[in-house]
């Protein structure tokens, strides 16, 4: 077995912060934490409809990985949130522009025993439906030996909405098809992944008010 990746303390500190507000004030559960092997290459998948679904997942790992995710450029471009970000872990992603350098980041940790996490829809579903994004596919080509778990999360989108206590849950589980099988293709893996997930994790509208249900 590999060695376990120590957790850089920025990443323990960060995550220590957020607890209160998930775990306390937003109701943690989490299920299926035995599905995460505590080290070696890792590949986690998860739905996203909230700014919060990152923390939630990481408070939820925080005793068992460090998972370092793909995030979007434009958050380094904030003053001290850079510094926190980088210390981290995290990888700045330019969005839509086949950011290469990222990807190869991402490559290169992964086989050296990290936890890469990736929302494979891309960005916030904010209750629509989105197609499934080929990264994290190609990252399964590339890294095959890197185990592959599913992340559905449920009631981050209610924590803004405040006094409203959200309800959060987050449950890790393997692909009920197993990791990426001979003969699919990164774009079929990511979003037979994302069919699971969304079996689970329905997707929700974000923001302070929850959107009026449509009319029957």
């Amino acid at each position: 077995m590999s060695p376990r990746e120590p957790m850089t303390r920025t990443y323990r500190a960060a995550m220590t912060v957020c607890t209160p507000i998930v775990r306390t004030w937003g109701r943690l559960r989490v299920t299926g934490l035995e599905t995460l092997p505590p080290s070696g290459p890792l590949l986690l998948a998860g739905n996203h409809d909230s700014y919060w679904d990152p923390v939630a997942v990481g408070v939820a790992a925080l005793q068992h990985r460090q998972i370092r995710a793909l995030a979007k450029a434009e958050l380094w471009k904030l003053h001290g949130l850079n510094w926190v970000l980088n210390g981290m872990g995290q990888i700045p992603l330019n969005r839509g522009a086949g950011d290469a350098h990222a990807f190869d980041r991402a490559v290169e940790e992964l086989r050296a025993g990290a936890c890469i996490g990736i929302f494979p829809e891309g960005t916030r579903s904010k209750g629509k439906e989105l197609r499934a994004r080929s990264g994290f596919g190609r990252l399964a080509e590339l890294v095959p030996e890197a185990e592959v778990v599913s992340v559905a999360i449920l009631g981050t989108t209610d924590i803004p909405r405040f006094p409203t206590r959200p309800s959060i849950e987050v449950r890790f589980f393997r692909p009920a098809g197993g990791g990426m099988q001979p003969g699919e293709d990164a774009s079929a893996f990511s979003a037979r992944l994302v069919a699971e997930i969304r079996e689970q994790a329905p997707r929700v509208a974000c923001g302070r008010k929850p959107k009026p249900a449509a009319a029957a």
